[in-house]
């Protein structure tokens, strides 16, 4: 299949209010968050993207625009609703010291599979519409652009991390032990035998050898030699 690159919004002002945003409309990066997807942008500049797809959210329509900013002519940015932030319900624009409090935080927190958000959704069903999502579009750029394609999904941090989990073949229950940073990048590539997660939350360091990306085979016994260095 193709490779995804899996990219977080940057930082919002709610991130650092310590507040739920959910679907809340107009929340948009701050000076930060827009430094943060400026540099994810950068070290995708050399990578040929066949497609970049976002959540519907602003915060990540404006990182999906950094990122396609230093590419000429840049690929246009498609919205997909099945890759938008959890449903949060009433939990939604809360200070998480405040949700802290409540008895479903623990289960969020250790059991995620039985977590059901008052008036919202289900971090299981949240789970199956963003792998669909994400395993859907990668299905499509592969059959339009090569196995050698590359992409990038711009979604938010549970979503991303759902969709790792499912990659890594992590049951959601421990999908609280994946960390995705704002703007940060991870790559993962769906082969024939199973997915390929090349990296996870990556904030710095070059990508440009993903323009040479090639399909993924065999899990190379005893790891394999990587990647060729960047030129220079």
């Amino acid at each position: 299949m193709a490779t995804v690159l899996l990219v977080r919004h940057g930082r919002t002002a709610a991130n650092t209010a310590g507040v739920l945003a959910g679907r809340t409309a107009g929340v948009r990066l701050d000076a930060v968050g827009r430094t943060q997807a400026a540099r994810a942008g950068a070290r995708l500049a050399g990578v040929p993207l066949a497609a970049v797809v976002s959540s519907p959210l602003e915060r990540c329509r404006q990182t999906a625009r950094a990122l396609v900013a230093a590419h000429d002519p840049a690929p246009a940015v498609t919205v997909d609703a099945a890759l938008t932030e959890c449903d949060y319900g009433r939990w939604q624009g809360r200070a998480l010291a405040d949700l802290a409090s409540e008895p479903l935080w623990s289960v969020v927190q250790t059991q995620p599979s039985a977590a059901v958000f008052p008036d919202g959704e289900s971090l299981p069903a949240m789970q199956a519409r963003a792998v669909a999502a994400v395993r859907r579009h990668d299905a499509a750029v592969e059959a339009a652009h090569g196995p050698g394609a590359v992409w990038v999904a711009v979604s938010h941090g549970d979503v991303l991390k759902a969709v790792l989990a499912d990659a890594l073949g992590m049951h959601l229950d421990l999908f609280q032990r994946i960390t995705v940073g704002p703007a940060s990048v991870s790559v993962v590539r769906y082969g024939r035998h199973r997915p390929d997660v090349v990296a996870t939350n990556t904030d710095a360091g070059d990508l440009s050898w993903l323009a040479a990306a090639a399909p993924v085979g065999d899990a190379p016994v005893g790891g394999g030699a990587g990647h060729a260095p960047a030129a220079g």
